[in-house]
């Protein structure tokens, strides 16, 4: 019998030749998608971003607007959460990692609550800072409350990727460091930490990525849409892009959704930066230790 005349045969190649072709078509659909909106707001906010746009303070005239305040409030929510989440989330990492590495049942659960709250979408942390932080905690609609809740939204990301970045290290490195009379504390400092140290700078990285171009948990928290000097203390009330993009997309005059767009624009440059940083800042460390 001829094998290509095998009818079974026959009708697995079709089958995966009409899978490959919906597989492409998703991707493809997917990138064109990616593109149509990128070109628009391109077209709609590029002849808006100048230098002015980027250093001016925020205005209620959406022609001599700027976004400096929303700037600088961005970058100081995601300096205090990272400041917050990323030594506790390396920590937490590192211990059910290294120093609690026989599974029970209370490392187990603590585990798949982790992978689960990694999940959750971003408004429920939202809810979760408004109800902890500027309620019961009495911080109000202030830099601190919003900082917090960034980090509960990034923290379950933060050890994740950590603990995957330590299960990449060879165990070979654990027990040679072992082997020659380290404790496991200078085994971890030395030989783990260090060639884990590309995957976890990553990881912090983008995690910072999502916590800057969050908005959902923001509004809900009380970033307010419109202040007039950038935050002085902790307990300031601040503004970030992703709410002042929210605030001008939904206004009805046409120089509004222009400085939308150009907002939108210095958003995803700065996001760029970062992962453009994370890559990097990767690349170096892992040839550095090679």
């Amino acid at each position: 019998m001829i094998v290509g005349s095998n009818p079974q045969l026959r009708r697995r190649r079709r089958a995966d030749n009409i899978f490959r072709w919906l597989c492409f078509s998703a991707a493809a659909l997917g990138v064109v998608l990616l593109i149509t909106f990128l070109t628009k707001i391109f077209v709609g906010g590029l002849s808006r971003v100048d230098w002015h746009f980027i250093t001016g303070k925020l205005s209620n005239r959406p022609v001599k607007t700027g976004l400096w305040e929303a700037i600088v409030g961005s970058f100081y929510v995601m300096i205090l959460t990272g400041l917050i989440a990323v030594p506790i989330g390396v920590g937490a990492a590192l211990y059910l990692e290294e120093f609690n590495r026989k599974r029970n049942r209370l490392t187990n659960f603590i585990q798949l609550n982790i992978s689960n709250l990694a999940g959750v979408p971003s408004i429920v942390y939202g809810l979760l800072g408004l109800t902890v932080f500027v309620t019961w905690l009495s911080l109000g609609r202030s830099l601190i409350a919003g900082a917090l809740t960034m980090s509960l939204l990034i923290l379950p990301m933060v050890i994740i990727v950590t603990q995957e970045a330590l299960k990449a290290v060879p165990k070979s490195y654990r027990e040679g460091a072992l082997a020659l009379g380290c404790t496991p504390w200078q085994a971890i400092r030395r030989q783990v930490l260090p060639n884990a140290a590309p995957g976890i700078w990553t990881g912090i990285i983008l995690a910072l990525s999502r916590a800057i171009g969050e908005t959902a948990p923001l509004i809900v928290v009380g970033a307010v849409s419109y202040v007039s000097a950038t935050p002085k203390s902790l307990g300031d009330t601040f503004t970030v892009l992703p709410i002042k993009i929210f605030d001008w997309s939904g206004e009805s005059k046409a120089d509004f959704h222009v400085a939308a767009a150009g907002a939108i624009i210095v958003l995803i440059l700065t996001l760029l930066t970062l992962n453009s940083v994370a890559i990097i800042l990767r690349a170096r460390v892992a040839k550095r230790l090679r």
